[in-house]
């Protein structure tokens, strides 16, 4: 039977260097995530052509991941806070690496967005753990910023190692192979987390709560689905009743919490007013983020005429601004204040957002560069400070359902992001017009109308891929501009609510 450590006992059962490989371990879960997140991205043009889906089934490949692994995050915060934090972190990798396998051998686009939707089953696991293990392996604040920092910072750089991996892939063998890559992250994970990682757990967790699970799972699936299907088609009789019956389980999931003498989550959490301020903060700034990134790989490669491995390198200063900013993002908080760090980043995400409504087809790359080096910078800071904010506002026995939280959050508001600014970019680009015998997929998507161009007369072609590309780069600066009001209301929303929050000082 697994050891339960208290939380006091764990920095005594963990010496100061052990504490530091078992971050090692924790930071190739996120890596295995982040990975998998950012060549889907480089991927989809060529998944486009093989699979050929709708551009709405292509949505759903793209965002079916954030629905199922928002719908559980919660839950599987607080099972892992039940039945030990090691162990659903070791199992959920194992599962993340054989469902990766069905995802590279997808054949339909049906049969990949069922693989997608398990793999979230699967990372719904693994980002609440790592979080909340070192909540309980770190205990001086201090030393605590500098791995929340440290955890982030490798997040990003997993931002910046898919793509130049994923796109030397995509050059040499077929889609699949980026979601291979998975495999050897999983296995190193697993054989050395089951070495240096402790067991924790919440020593009175009571039992988990299976109808909260179901009404958790109901309600997030049912609202972002809703918000997808009327951003993507109007509002509905069909898309306002699941609306309803989404909202109608998160209000019964909330009722049924203040009923439970151990509840699947404490809402009571919420009337802190720096734990919401920081929640609140990073779902609107992942809403206002997401959608464009999903869709800068398609402009890059299929607009701009760049090859896979040019893509991902493109995409680098992003990657590279978030892991120098989450670094130093816990000394910054401490020396100005936790409001000025993070509204300070979001504001400076906003303002870059705001410059990239002004692209074009022949923008430079100096000017897409300096704007997403600007958004990884103010990305590192507010999120590594508002994770810390979170970790540090909450009782080290609640840090997986806290952790939950704002894993939520950031799936939340990656799953509406894609719904709503993707789906803005692609209402502009359907409307556009196209040379006669222009095929109906051809408005599906850009990569079903760079597939269908190639069967065209030079001139017939040449046409459809101008309109079209025209047509996408209108609909990505329109959401683009949608983005940047986000952020800079996250970042007004953040200024007041983190009002006086502070990290904590050397213990």
């Amino acid at each position: 039977m697994t050891s339960t450590l208290q939380p006091a006992t764990t920095t005594e059962a963990v010496k100061r260097s052990g504490r530091w490989l078992a971050l090692s371990v924790l930071v190739l879960a996120v890596l295995l995530v982040a990975v998998d997140a950012t060549v889907l991205g480089l991927a989809t043009p060529y998944i486009s052509e093989d699979l050929k889906p709708s551009g709405t089934q292509l949505l759903w490949i793209g965002d079916v991941y954030s629905f199922v692994i928002a719908g559980l995050l919660v839950s599987m915060g607080s099972l892992g806070d039940r039945i030990g934090r090691k162990r659903i972190l070791l199992v959920g990798a194992t599962a993340f690496g054989a469902i990766s396998v069905l995802n590279a051998y997808a054949t339909t686009p049906e049969l990949m967005i069922l693989a997608r939707a398990l793999l979230g089953v699967a990372g719904a696991t693994l980002m609440p753990a790592t979080l909340a293990l070192i909540r309980n392996l770190f205990h001086d604040p201090r030393e605590r910023s500098l791995a929340v920092g440290i955890w982030g910072a490798t997040a990003s750089a997993g931002t910046a190692v898919g793509p130049i991996v994923g796109g030397f892939l995509l050059e040499h063998f077929w889609w699949g192979s980026v979601f291979l890559i998975n495999l050897p992250v999983m296995v190193v994970l697993v054989l050395v987390g089951m070495k240096l990682l402790p067991e924790s757990r919440n020593p009175s967790p009571g039992p988990w709560d299976v109808i909260s699970v179901a009404l958790s799972l109901v309600g997030m699936v049912g609202i972002v689905y809703a918000v997808k299907e009327a951003a993507t088609h109007g509002f509905t009789w069909a898309t306002l009743a699941v609306g309803l019956l989404g909202a109608a389980a998160l209000y019964g999931f909330v009722r049924r919490q203040f009923t439970l003498p151990t509840p699947l989550l404490d809402m009571r959490l919420f009337r802190h007013r720096g734990f919401s301020g920081a929640v609140l903060a990073d779902l609107l700034t992942i809403l206002g983020l997401s959608g464009l990134v999903f869709f800068l790989s398609q402009f890059l490669q299929l607009v701009q005429g760049r090859g896979p491995f040019e893509a991902g390198l493109a995409e680098l200063p992003a990657a590279i601004g978030a892991v120098v900013a989450g670094l130093i993002a816990g000394r910054a908080a401490r020396r100005f204040s936790v409001r000025v760090v993070v509204s300070g980043g979001l504001a400076a995400i906003g303002l870059a957002l705001a410059v990239l409504t002004v692209i074009d087809r022949s923008t430079g790359y100096p000017l897409l560069g300096a704007a997403l080096l600007v958004v990884g910078v103010g990305a590192g800071f507010s999120f590594t400070v508002t994770s810390d904010v979170i970790l540090s506002s909450v009782p080290k026995e609640q840090a997986g359902a806290a952790s939950a939280v704002s894993e939520t959050a950031y799936e939340l508001g990656a799953a509406l992001g894609i719904a709503v600014l993707g789906s803005i970019v692609t209402g502009v680009y359907r409307d556009f017009t196209g040379p006669a015998g222009t095929p109906a997929e051809a408005h599906e998507s850009l990569g079903g109308a760079v597939e269908a161009a190639a069967g065209l007369p030079t001139h017939t072609s040449e046409a459809l891929l101008d309109a079209a590309r025209h047509s996408f780069v209108d609909g990505l600066a329109l959401a683009s501009g949608v983005g940047a009001a986000v952020l800079l209301t996250a970042a007004a929303a953040a200024w007041f609510l983190l009002r006086g929050q502070r990290l904590g000082s050397a213990a």
